[in-house]
């Protein structure tokens, strides 16, 4: 790895309103540390409105990809030349890549990095029955993963217009009021929801035994959530693990190199909410 940055370093960046809590620089700043690459990674405080905009400046300014976060997942997806099949369905993008004909590819790693968080915990969602909670991007994205990874999914979200929006990303899937299911009917709680962050309780009894509770919040890591879930004998799993696996989707994408998963997992425990 070169030592310090040099006019040959390579830029990528994180680009949302706020941004300065990420923890993609710590994340991404440690595999190219671990891989050698010499590249560095920022967060770039974008005001609302500016998201297109500012994916527009890569081919202009040589960035060679960008992680988008809120609020501008659903402006940076019109600025992209070409969208994968997720971000398609979904209309939003959390990484896009400049390719060396200068054009713009935009993706969205997270359901992909959810399932495959949930595979390293030893979950396989296949013909099991899962409910997802919220209807937000986060769920969505949730939602179309876990529907195309052979879930059988029902989405519950307090507005119902949001969940039936949700529940046509894929065949098959169920939509609902958090009132009217019932936790103990599923065997696998998704928490996409930010509930949890401030400590909040979620409007769903936590699941038991037999049963697997999965948030995306992670910060903190053990949500109460997780805590009720374990206590009654379920099995938890925190939202660490899909934010390590979407950026090492993101990383791959934009580097061409396999992501060093270990050196990612240590950055996003180590690194603060300031970061």
């Amino acid at each position: 790895m070169s030592v310090g940055v040099s006019g040959a370093t390579r830029l990528a960046a994180v680009i949302g309103k706020p941004v300065r809590h990420s923890r993609s620089p710590a994340i991404h700043n440690a595999a190219y540390a671990a891989t050698d690459l010499d590249w560095v990674f920022v967060a770039l405080d974008v005001a609302e409105g500016q998201g297109a905009d500012a994916v527009r400046t890569m081919p202009v300014l040589g960035i060679a990809g960008l992680n988008v976060t809120m609020p501008h997942k659903a402006d940076a997806a019109t600025a992209c030349d070409d969208l994968s099949e997720d971000a398609t369905a979904l209309e939003v993008v959390n990484t896009v890549v400049l390719r060396r004909d200068g054009s713009l590819f935009g993706d969205s790693t997270d359901g992909q990095g959810l399932v495959r968080s949930l595979a390293d915990a030893g979950l396989d969602v296949a013909g099991r029955t899962v409910l997802v909670l919220g209807a937000g991007g986060a769920a969505r994205a949730a939602v179309l993963a876990l529907a195309r990874a052979g879930g059988d999914v029902t989405v519950a979200a307090r507005r119902p217009e949001a969940a039936a929006r949700a529940a046509q990303l894929a065949d098959g899937v169920s939509n609902a009021t958090p009132d009217a299911v019932a936790s103990a009917d599923f065997q696998v709680v998704v928490n996409a929801t930010p509930l949890g962050m401030a400590g909040e309780t979620l409007p769903v009894e936590p699941p038991g035994a037999g049963q697997w509770a999965v948030d995306l919040v992670y910060h903190p890591e053990e949500t109460p959530f997780l805590v009720a879930a374990a206590e009654r004998g379920a099995r938890a799993v925190g939202g660490i693990g899909m934010l390590v696996h979407q950026a090492a989707l993101s990383f791959e994408a934009m580097t061409g190199q396999p992501a060093p998963l270990a050196a990612m997992h240590e950055a996003a425990r180590r690194a603060t909410p300031s970061q």
